[in-house]
């Protein structure tokens, strides 16, 4: 039964419910639920197929049975490719864990029976499904026909029927159509997956579940869910820290750096491990008197620095390797005196003799009892702390008094400089605008401003961007306006622009951007014949001629428009058919139109006035405007309005048409009175479409 029935059955009232649910077999029942352990992996909220209660407790069977099946399979799955059951065995594991455990534990006693050359047909009382695993596991694992036929051999004589394949005809046979696991209901095959893996709608691929975005994990606390194939790991969310690693039970544990490997310390110390990290312990030992530095060498300790002095009053101490010596106390000269030869008085030191002046070079030295001092040249001054001469940097000093700009100091001395567009002046001080523009540095014309210049150019041109000096031309036509400044074609000329018009049928107006219609017909520059009219339209001239049907004759009255024909209707008396013929007359003319460059509304382009007044006296006719031919994708309509007290029908453009184009459009003009049409006027309407807007 597909899905769409089993909802039909669900929203009709409970009578039929009873009469659907009677026709639902157990099998039916059964599928269900197996169909939907293999795609939910769960046996909470069955969908109900039938009020019977035979039927639910069969849905329930088969879906717990499916479940079974699956988590057993994960176990076997398990057990062949770790050859152990890493399985959780606490007291609070799943139910779906100790079915997959126990099949585990059942292949691996399979395995081991095999790997043991023992039988395969185990004789323990190991329950139903574990006998089955225990016995898949082990003839799996079997290399060949002989082990088997040795097997046969030592069980007892079983009869032929039960020797046949029991999977002849089963069309799961080989895993059949299915990814996973495959089921031969009799009536169809029903697919399903191993735990961890979902049915996908085409009811044979099975997909991993990802449980970490589903939310079915059992991550603790301080835990990020990882997915992995078929399954899912919990990782802690925070690290160790420096000097500990994390352990697959997601416990912290110490680094050994020692043993690792990994510490830095010298081959002169030894590694000791500590909780995080490490210490270097120095290899060698240091004696009495020396003290051990961070690289592990031994260094001699100065006991006469110590505070407690290791001499009695009255002697000296002497510092020797690894200890020290006292004696008795000697002369002892003050600063800028030495002891004289025969040790016995100070004399003065004079620092003046010696080769380096310590004054510095240039300078004079004046010896002193005990000391010296220095007369030092212009732009230096005595240092008390150095004792020599150091130079006076005026530019510090006295800043911003002694130069206009820019102050550079110099060995006893300064000098003054200025900035980019100024030269010094005469007294070597203050600064002057330098005039750049003398030197011509800009393409067109040149501003000079105070300590720089500035750039302009002519009309039509601009100032580069890249060196601010030279002038380009402006592209009027390239610019965002450039399509509105010429009618027709904007072309470039140094500093300026040009407009031209089409070639042949305009000429450039005067003021040099708008094109202008040529008149040909008014110029005599036209080729029509002497038989021929020559009309005017945009951009050229038709020559066109136009004839009166049989029974009629031009009108000899004169128009305003000289592009319009009329022939009047002209019977001989006894012709009846021409007589009650209701056409008056034809007129002929031609409408000159550009192609709209921004077609937003419907356009007039003819008024047709009837003859008769709109409010004259008698019966009033209704006048009725209609177009009957050449209406081309129906470009144009006709509205009847009232103007100046006379009806008129005016012919609109209501779409856009894209020249050139030419249409010929039959208007007729009924006169209808009492219901009854009295006469017709028919006009011919040549409409030519330029292929210009102007």
């Amino acid at each position: 039964m597909s899905p769409p029935q089993k909802m039909l059955l669900l929203s009709l009232l409970s009578i039929f419910l009873h009469r659907a649910s009677a026709q639902i077999t157990v099998d039916t029942c059964c599928t269900s639920g197996y169909e939907w352990a293999s795609q939910k992996q769960e046996c909470k909220n069955l969908p109900v197929i039938s009020e019977s209660k035979q039927c639910r407790i069969t849905q329930e069977q088969c879906c717990i049975n499916q479940l079974e099946e699956l988590h057993c399979t994960s176990g076997i799955t398990i057990a062949n490719e770790k050859d152990a059951c890493d399985i959780s065995e606490e007291e609070n594991a799943t139910c779906e864990s100790r079915f997959a455990k126990r099949c585990c534990n059942c292949c691996l006693l399979g395995r081991t029976a095999q790997a043991q050359g023992q039988s395969c047909e185990q004789s323990l009382f190991l329950g139903y499904q574990c006998s089955l695993v225990f016995r898949a596991c082990c003839v799996k694992g079997q290399d060949g026909p002989d082990t088997a036929s040795q097997d046969e051999a030592n069980r007892p004589s079983i009869s032929n029927a039960d020797t046949e394949d029991f999977m002849m005809g089963d069309r799961c046979r080989g895993g059949g159509p299915c990814n996973h696991q495959c089921r031969d209901t009799g009536t169809s095959v029903v697919c399903s997956c191993y735990a961890g893996y979902q049915l996908q709608p085409d009811g044979v691929t099975c997909e991993d579940i990802n449980e970490c975005i589903s939310g079915t994990h059992n991550c603790k606390v301080g835990q990020i869910c990882i997915n992995q194939v078929g399954s899912f790991r919990c990782q802690r969310e925070v690290n160790c820290g420096t000097g500990y690693e994390l352990t697959e039970d997601n416990s912290c544990k110490d680094i050994d750096e020692c043993s690792t490997g990994t510490h830095n310390c010298l081959p002169t110390f030894n590694c000791q491990n500590t909780p995080g990290s490490f210490r270097c312990r120095p290899k060698l030992q240091c004696s009495a008197g020396f003290i051990q530095d961070a690289l592990g060498n031994c260094i001699d300790i100065n006991e006469c620095l110590s505070l407690n002095a290791p001499c009695p009053p009255g002697q000296t101490c002497i510092n020797t390797e690894g200890s020290y010596t006292c004696q008795r106390h000697v002369v002892n000269c003050g600063r800028g005196y030495h002891l004289s030869a025969d040790g016995t008085k100070c004399e003065d030191i004079n620092e003046c003799s010696s080769s380096q002046n310590p004054c510095g070079e240039g300078h004079t030295c004046l010896n002193v009892p005990g000391s010296y001092r220095c007369d030092c040249r212009a732009g230096y001054h005595f240092d008390t702390l150095r004792r020599s001469c150091v130079d006076i940097n005026e530019c510090r000093g006295y800043s911003g008094r002694i130069c206009a700009h820019k102050c550079e100091n110099t060995a006893g001395s300064f000098y003054c400089s200025c900035t980019t567009g100024f030269r010094l002046a005469i007294d070597g001080r203050n600064c002057e605008d330098v005039d750049e523009c003398t030197s011509n540095p800009c393409s067109q014309e040149c501003a000079n401003v105070y300590g720089s210049y500035q750039c302009y150019c002519r009309r039509g041109y601009q100032l580069s961007d890249v060196d601010g000096v030279t002038c380009e031309d402006i592209d009027e036509c390239a610019l965002p306006t450039g399509g509105h400044i010429c009618s027709y074609r904007c072309n470039n000329v140094p500093g300026s622009f040009r407009c031209t018009c089409p070639l042949t049928g305009y000429t450039l107006a005067p003021n040099g951007r708008n094109c202008q219609d040529v008149d040909e017909c008014v110029t005599g520059t036209h080729n029509c014949s002497g038989t021929e009219t020559c009309f005017n339209i945009q951009g050229g001239f038709r020559c066109l001629s136009f004839e009166c049907p049989k029974n009629y004759r031009k009108a000899t009255e004169t128009y305003e428009r000289s592009d319009t024909s009329r022939c009047i209707k002209s019977c001989w008396p006894n012709d009846i058919s021409c007589i009650m013929d209701p056409v008056h007359t034809i007129s002929n003319t031609v409408v000159s139109l550009p192609t709209f460059r921004e077609f937003n509304q419907p356009q007039d382009i003819i008024f047709l006035r009837a003859i008769t007044p709109a409010y004259s006296v008698g019966p009033k006719p209704d006048i009725q405007f209609a177009i009957t031919e050449g209406n081309l994708r129906d470009s144009f309509d006709i509205q009847k309005r009232w103007m100046d007290g006379t009806t008129v029908g005016v012919v609109r453009q209501v779409k856009p048409i894209v020249g050139p184009f030419h249409a010929t459009l039959k208007l007729e003009m009924n006169y209808v009175v009492g219901g009854v049409l009295s006469h017709r006027n028919i006009v011919n309407v040549h409409i030519f479409v330029s292929e210009f807007w102007f």
